[in-house]
Protein backbone atom coordinates (compact mmCIF):
# COMPACT_ATOMS: atom_id res chain seq x y z
CA UNK A 1 0.00 0.00 0.00
CA UNK A 2 3.04 2.27 0.05
CA UNK A 3 2.56 3.19 -3.61
CA UNK A 4 -1.03 4.22 -2.93
CA UNK A 5 -0.07 6.37 0.05
CA UNK A 6 2.68 8.14 -1.89
CA UNK A 7 0.43 8.76 -4.89
CA UNK A 8 -2.44 10.11 -2.77
CA UNK A 9 -0.10 12.47 -0.93
CA UNK A 10 1.17 13.75 -4.27
CA UNK A 11 -2.35 14.27 -5.59
CA UNK A 12 -3.31 16.13 -2.40
CA UNK A 13 -0.34 18.47 -2.83
CA UNK A 14 -1.33 19.49 -6.37
CA UNK A 15 -5.12 19.08 -6.27
CA UNK A 16 -7.19 21.82 -7.92
CA UNK A 17 -10.71 20.82 -6.88
CA UNK A 18 -10.24 19.41 -3.37
CA UNK A 19 -8.22 20.64 -0.39
CA UNK A 20 -7.41 19.12 2.98
CA UNK A 21 -7.93 21.47 5.92
CA UNK A 22 -4.75 20.35 7.65
CA UNK A 23 -5.10 22.70 10.61
CA UNK A 24 -8.34 20.96 11.57
CA UNK A 25 -6.81 17.48 11.59
CA UNK A 26 -5.35 17.30 15.15
CA UNK A 27 -8.58 18.22 16.94
CA UNK A 28 -10.67 16.06 14.65
CA UNK A 29 -8.40 13.06 15.17
CA UNK A 30 -8.57 13.47 18.92
CA UNK A 31 -12.38 13.60 18.96
CA UNK A 32 -13.09 10.51 16.85
CA UNK A 33 -14.70 7.71 18.87
CA UNK A 34 -12.58 4.92 17.48
CA UNK A 35 -13.79 2.30 19.94
CA UNK A 36 -17.03 2.26 17.95
CA UNK A 37 -15.09 0.56 15.15
CA UNK A 38 -14.25 -2.48 17.25
CA UNK A 39 -17.71 -4.02 16.97
CA UNK A 40 -18.48 -6.55 14.25
CA UNK A 41 -20.27 -5.47 11.06
CA UNK A 42 -24.00 -4.86 11.51
CA UNK A 43 -25.45 -8.35 11.70
CA UNK A 44 -28.81 -7.89 10.02
CA UNK A 45 -27.65 -7.29 6.43
CA UNK A 46 -24.77 -9.77 6.65
CA UNK A 47 -24.52 -13.53 7.05
CA UNK A 48 -24.40 -14.27 10.78
CA UNK A 49 -23.88 -18.03 10.92
CA UNK A 50 -22.11 -20.59 8.80
CA UNK A 51 -18.92 -22.50 8.37
CA UNK A 52 -15.67 -20.68 7.71
CA UNK A 53 -15.98 -21.69 4.05
CA UNK A 54 -19.51 -20.29 3.82
CA UNK A 55 -18.65 -17.01 5.54
CA UNK A 56 -15.57 -16.56 3.38
CA UNK A 57 -17.67 -17.17 0.28
CA UNK A 58 -20.22 -14.64 1.53
CA UNK A 59 -17.69 -11.83 1.95
CA UNK A 60 -15.89 -12.51 -1.32
CA UNK A 61 -19.21 -12.66 -3.16
CA UNK A 62 -20.63 -9.53 -1.57
CA UNK A 63 -17.46 -7.48 -1.96
CA UNK A 64 -17.13 -8.54 -5.60
CA UNK A 65 -20.31 -6.53 -6.20
CA UNK A 66 -19.76 -3.90 -3.52
CA UNK A 67 -19.97 -1.12 -6.08
CA UNK A 68 -22.54 0.82 -8.05
CA UNK A 69 -23.14 3.85 -5.81
CA UNK A 70 -23.59 5.95 -8.93
CA UNK A 71 -26.59 3.80 -9.84
CA UNK A 72 -28.01 3.40 -6.33
CA UNK A 73 -30.60 6.19 -6.71
CA UNK A 74 -32.12 4.15 -9.57
CA UNK A 75 -32.40 0.85 -7.63
CA UNK A 76 -35.52 -0.46 -5.92
CA UNK A 77 -34.36 -0.12 -2.34
CA UNK A 78 -35.72 -1.97 0.63
CA UNK A 79 -37.71 0.17 3.02
CA UNK A 80 -35.37 2.42 4.96
CA UNK A 81 -32.28 0.84 3.40
CA UNK A 82 -29.45 2.26 1.33
CA UNK A 83 -28.29 0.78 -1.94
CA UNK A 84 -25.47 -1.10 -0.23
CA UNK A 85 -27.72 -2.62 2.43
CA UNK A 86 -30.30 -3.55 -0.21
CA UNK A 87 -27.63 -5.51 -2.09
CA UNK A 88 -26.10 -7.01 1.06
CA UNK A 89 -29.46 -8.22 2.35
CA UNK A 90 -30.26 -9.85 -0.98
CA UNK A 91 -26.98 -11.78 -0.91
CA UNK A 92 -27.47 -12.73 2.74
CA UNK A 93 -30.97 -14.09 2.07
CA UNK A 94 -29.67 -16.15 -0.85
CA UNK A 95 -26.95 -17.66 1.37
CA UNK A 96 -29.39 -18.27 4.24
CA UNK A 97 -32.03 -20.02 2.15
CA UNK A 98 -30.14 -21.75 -0.67
CA UNK A 99 -26.57 -21.67 0.57
CA UNK A 100 -23.61 -20.04 -1.18
CA UNK A 101 -23.25 -20.11 -4.92
CA UNK A 102 -20.46 -22.52 -5.80
CA UNK A 103 -17.54 -21.15 -7.77
CA UNK A 104 -18.88 -23.04 -10.78
CA UNK A 105 -22.33 -21.48 -10.41
CA UNK A 106 -20.85 -18.00 -10.12
CA UNK A 107 -18.76 -18.62 -13.24
CA UNK A 108 -22.01 -19.03 -15.21
CA UNK A 109 -24.31 -16.56 -13.44
CA UNK A 110 -26.29 -14.08 -15.53
CA UNK A 111 -27.95 -10.73 -14.94
CA UNK A 112 -31.38 -12.33 -14.56
CA UNK A 113 -30.33 -14.47 -11.62
CA UNK A 114 -28.55 -11.55 -9.97
CA UNK A 115 -31.60 -9.34 -10.42
CA UNK A 116 -33.91 -11.99 -8.98
CA UNK A 117 -31.63 -12.36 -5.96
CA UNK A 118 -31.53 -8.62 -5.35
CA UNK A 119 -35.14 -7.81 -6.27
CA UNK A 120 -34.18 -5.63 -9.24
CA UNK A 121 -35.01 -5.23 -12.91
CA UNK A 122 -32.89 -7.70 -14.95
CA UNK A 123 -32.40 -5.02 -17.62
CA UNK A 124 -30.84 -2.61 -15.15
CA UNK A 125 -27.27 -1.85 -16.24
CA UNK A 126 -25.89 -2.59 -12.80
CA UNK A 127 -27.23 -6.15 -12.83
CA UNK A 128 -25.14 -6.91 -15.92
CA UNK A 129 -22.05 -5.42 -14.27
CA UNK A 130 -22.69 -7.42 -11.10
CA UNK A 131 -23.01 -10.63 -13.12
CA UNK A 132 -19.79 -9.89 -15.00
CA UNK A 133 -17.92 -9.37 -11.73
CA UNK A 134 -19.35 -12.51 -10.13
CA UNK A 135 -18.44 -14.60 -13.16
CA UNK A 136 -14.85 -13.39 -12.92
CA UNK A 137 -14.78 -14.22 -9.21
CA UNK A 138 -16.17 -17.68 -9.82
CA UNK A 139 -13.73 -18.44 -12.61
CA UNK A 140 -10.71 -17.42 -10.53
CA UNK A 141 -11.80 -19.46 -7.52
CA UNK A 142 -12.67 -22.46 -9.69
CA UNK A 143 -9.53 -22.40 -11.85
CA UNK A 144 -6.89 -21.30 -9.35
CA UNK A 145 -8.22 -22.56 -5.99
CA UNK A 146 -10.14 -25.73 -6.78
CA UNK A 147 -13.44 -24.01 -6.10
CA UNK A 148 -12.50 -23.30 -2.45
CA UNK A 149 -13.16 -19.71 -1.44
CA UNK A 150 -11.25 -20.14 1.80
CA UNK A 151 -8.17 -21.21 -0.19
CA UNK A 152 -8.03 -17.69 -1.64
CA UNK A 153 -7.63 -16.27 1.86
CA UNK A 154 -5.24 -19.00 2.94
CA UNK A 155 -2.96 -18.17 0.02
CA UNK A 156 -2.33 -14.72 1.52
CA UNK A 157 -0.43 -16.26 4.44
CA UNK A 158 -2.04 -14.12 7.13
CA UNK A 159 -1.37 -10.83 5.32
CA UNK A 160 -4.21 -8.42 4.57
CA UNK A 161 -1.99 -6.57 2.11
CA UNK A 162 -1.09 -9.77 0.28
CA UNK A 163 -4.77 -10.66 -0.03
CA UNK A 164 -5.68 -7.20 -1.30
CA UNK A 165 -2.86 -7.21 -3.83
CA UNK A 166 -3.87 -10.67 -5.03
CA UNK A 167 -7.50 -9.69 -5.54
CA UNK A 168 -6.58 -6.36 -7.12
CA UNK A 169 -5.22 -8.24 -10.15
CA UNK A 170 -8.62 -9.82 -10.81
CA UNK A 171 -11.02 -7.89 -13.04
CA UNK A 172 -13.75 -8.21 -10.43
CA UNK A 173 -11.72 -6.16 -7.94
CA UNK A 174 -9.69 -3.91 -10.28
CA UNK A 175 -9.50 -0.25 -9.19
CA UNK A 176 -6.59 1.84 -10.43
CA UNK A 177 -6.71 5.46 -11.62
CA UNK A 178 -4.20 7.70 -13.40
CA UNK A 179 -3.64 11.32 -12.40
CA UNK A 180 -0.95 13.26 -14.24
CA UNK A 181 2.06 10.92 -14.10
CA UNK A 182 0.78 9.00 -11.05
CA UNK A 183 -0.80 5.57 -11.09
CA UNK A 184 -3.12 5.35 -8.08
CA UNK A 185 -3.97 1.78 -7.02
CA UNK A 186 -6.96 2.58 -4.81
CA UNK A 187 -7.97 -1.09 -4.56
CA UNK A 188 -10.97 -0.11 -2.47
CA UNK A 189 -12.90 -3.36 -2.64
CA UNK A 190 -9.84 -5.61 -2.64
CA UNK A 191 -8.77 -4.04 0.64
CA UNK A 192 -12.22 -4.16 2.19
CA UNK A 193 -12.40 -7.94 1.70
CA UNK A 194 -9.57 -8.35 4.19
CA UNK A 195 -11.11 -5.87 6.61
CA UNK A 196 -14.53 -7.53 6.43
CA UNK A 197 -13.11 -11.02 6.94
CA UNK A 198 -11.08 -9.85 9.93
CA UNK A 199 -13.87 -7.78 11.45
CA UNK A 200 -16.26 -10.74 11.21
CA UNK A 201 -13.70 -13.07 12.82
CA UNK A 202 -13.46 -15.26 9.73
CA UNK A 203 -9.74 -14.63 9.15
CA UNK A 204 -6.80 -13.27 11.08
CA UNK A 205 -4.28 -10.89 9.56
CA UNK A 206 -1.13 -9.50 11.13
CA UNK A 207 -0.99 -6.31 9.09
CA UNK A 208 -4.47 -4.76 9.04
CA UNK A 209 -2.91 -1.46 10.05
CA UNK A 210 -1.15 -1.40 6.67
CA UNK A 211 -4.45 -0.98 4.81
CA UNK A 212 -5.59 2.48 3.75
CA UNK A 213 -8.96 4.17 3.70
CA UNK A 214 -11.38 2.29 1.44
CA UNK A 215 -11.92 5.16 -0.97
CA UNK A 216 -15.58 5.45 -1.92
CA UNK A 217 -18.04 8.34 -2.12
CA UNK A 218 -19.38 8.27 1.44
CA UNK A 219 -16.29 8.80 3.61
CA UNK A 220 -15.10 11.80 1.52
CA UNK A 221 -18.63 13.20 1.93
CA UNK A 222 -18.41 12.82 5.71
CA UNK A 223 -14.98 14.45 5.75
CA UNK A 224 -16.31 17.36 3.68
CA UNK A 225 -19.31 17.96 5.93
CA UNK A 226 -17.04 17.66 8.98
CA UNK A 227 -14.77 20.39 7.62
CA UNK A 228 -11.74 18.22 6.86
CA UNK A 229 -12.09 18.38 3.07
CA UNK A 230 -13.05 21.47 1.10
CA UNK A 231 -14.38 21.14 -2.45
CA UNK A 232 -14.17 23.83 -5.13
CA UNK A 233 -17.56 25.65 -5.22
CA UNK A 234 -18.34 24.60 -8.77
CA UNK A 235 -17.79 20.95 -7.84
CA UNK A 236 -20.06 21.34 -4.81
CA UNK A 237 -22.73 22.81 -7.07
CA UNK A 238 -22.54 19.88 -9.45
CA UNK A 239 -22.79 17.41 -6.58
CA UNK A 240 -25.74 19.27 -5.06
CA UNK A 241 -27.54 19.18 -8.42
CA UNK A 242 -27.05 15.44 -8.63
CA UNK A 243 -24.80 15.64 -11.68
CA UNK A 244 -22.63 12.58 -12.18
CA UNK A 245 -18.91 13.15 -11.61
CA UNK A 246 -17.10 11.17 -14.29
CA UNK A 247 -15.06 8.26 -13.02
CA UNK A 248 -11.33 8.81 -13.63
CA UNK A 249 -11.85 12.57 -13.99
CA UNK A 250 -9.45 14.82 -12.05
CA UNK A 251 -12.26 15.86 -9.71
CA UNK A 252 -13.24 12.30 -8.86
CA UNK A 253 -9.66 11.15 -8.36
CA UNK A 254 -8.91 14.13 -6.13
CA UNK A 255 -11.95 13.41 -3.97
CA UNK A 256 -10.81 9.85 -3.39
CA UNK A 257 -7.08 10.55 -3.08
CA UNK A 258 -7.48 13.51 -0.72
CA UNK A 259 -9.75 11.41 1.48
CA UNK A 260 -7.12 8.67 1.62
CA UNK A 261 -4.40 11.16 2.54
CA UNK A 262 -6.59 12.99 5.06
CA UNK A 263 -7.16 9.72 6.90
CA UNK A 264 -3.41 9.07 6.88
CA UNK A 265 -2.97 12.47 8.57
CA UNK A 266 -5.70 11.61 11.08
CA UNK A 267 -3.96 8.32 11.91
CA UNK A 268 -0.66 10.15 12.37
CA UNK A 269 -2.32 12.33 15.01
CA UNK A 270 -4.03 9.42 16.76
CA UNK A 271 -1.52 6.92 18.18
CA UNK A 272 -2.77 3.35 18.14
CA UNK A 273 -5.29 3.96 15.36
CA UNK A 274 -5.24 2.71 11.78
CA UNK A 275 -6.91 3.71 8.54
CA UNK A 276 -9.28 0.74 8.47
CA UNK A 277 -10.63 1.64 11.90
CA UNK A 278 -11.03 5.31 11.03
CA UNK A 279 -12.78 4.28 7.81
CA UNK A 280 -15.34 2.20 9.70
CA UNK A 281 -16.09 5.03 12.14
CA UNK A 282 -16.56 7.55 9.34
CA UNK A 283 -18.60 5.15 7.18
CA UNK A 284 -20.93 4.45 10.09
CA UNK A 285 -21.17 8.19 10.77
CA UNK A 286 -22.28 8.61 7.18
CA UNK A 287 -25.46 6.63 7.94
CA UNK A 288 -26.69 9.43 10.22
CA UNK A 289 -29.48 11.74 8.98
CA UNK A 290 -27.24 14.81 8.82
CA UNK A 291 -24.99 13.20 6.23
CA UNK A 292 -27.77 11.52 4.30
CA UNK A 293 -29.62 14.83 3.99
CA UNK A 294 -26.86 16.30 1.83
CA UNK A 295 -25.96 14.89 -1.61
CA UNK A 296 -22.64 13.11 -2.00
CA UNK A 297 -20.77 12.76 -5.27
CA UNK A 298 -21.97 10.02 -7.62
CA UNK A 299 -19.79 8.31 -10.20
CA UNK A 300 -20.82 5.31 -12.25
CA UNK A 301 -18.01 2.81 -12.01
CA UNK A 302 -17.18 -0.63 -10.64
CA UNK A 303 -14.73 0.87 -8.14
CA UNK A 304 -17.26 1.77 -5.42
Amino acid sequence: MRELRIACAAVADRARFVAIERAAIPAYAGELELDAALSAPAAEPHLEHGTRAQLTAFWLTLDAINFGSGWFPTLRKRAGRSGYFTVAMGIRERFSTLGPWSAGELAEIDAGEVAETLGQDPDHELMGLFALSLRDLGRHVLRDYGGRFEAVVESAGGSAVALAELLAHWNCFADTSTYDEFSIPFHKRAQIVAADLAQDGVARFDDLDALTLFADNLVPHVLRLDGILTFEPGLVGRIDRGALIEHQSPEEIEIRACAVHAVELIVAHRPGSCAARVDRVLWNRGQLPRYKASPRHRSRSTAY
